[in-house]
């Protein structure tokens, strides 16, 4: 198993941060290679919400589907997928600093079969991908 991490300090208010990143229809505006995103669950968002995303990967679209695991308003939340290619878990957490935000994202690929060969390839993307989608998350919290 691999766990990647990347950080980035966002000029915002920590609330506006938070509800941004865990409002699953949001995921395609920063996010990389997510094609479409929703919540097939009811009910506001929190431990137990479902969700779905399309995505591009290699140039095929695959259907994945996940669950939020962990809850903290303005502190963390975590996820598992549910569905899709090999398991992957993660989580965000949210640091206030004295005038910023220091927003750190963690994620653990555990692939297998022919995904397992390429675990180490696997890692660099997913960490390269990261700290582009942190960086695209800033940007449009920033504007």
């Amino acid at each position: 198993m691999a766990t990647i991490e990347a950080n980035i300090i966002i000029n915002h208010p920590i609330e506006e941060i938070f509800d941004f990143v865990t409002d699953v229809n949001n995921a395609a505006r920063w996010q990389s290679g997510i094609i479409a995103a929703k919540a097939i669950s009811n009910g506001s968002i929190g431990v137990g919400t479902t969700y779905q995303y399309i995505v591009q990967v290699m140039g095929r679209k695959i259907e994945t589907q996940g669950e939020i695991t962990a809850y903290e308003p303005h502190v963390r939340y975590a996820w598992k997928s549910t569905k899709g290619p090999f398991p992957l878990s993660g989580g965000t957490a949210f640091e206030p600093t004295p005038k910023e935000v220091r927003v750190t994202d963690t994620v653990d690929v555990e692939p297998g079969g022919f995904f397992k060969l390429a675990e180490p390839v696997i890692a660099n993307q997913q960490q390269s991908q990261m700290e582009k989608d942190l960086a695209k998350l800033k940007q449009v919290l920033e504007e």
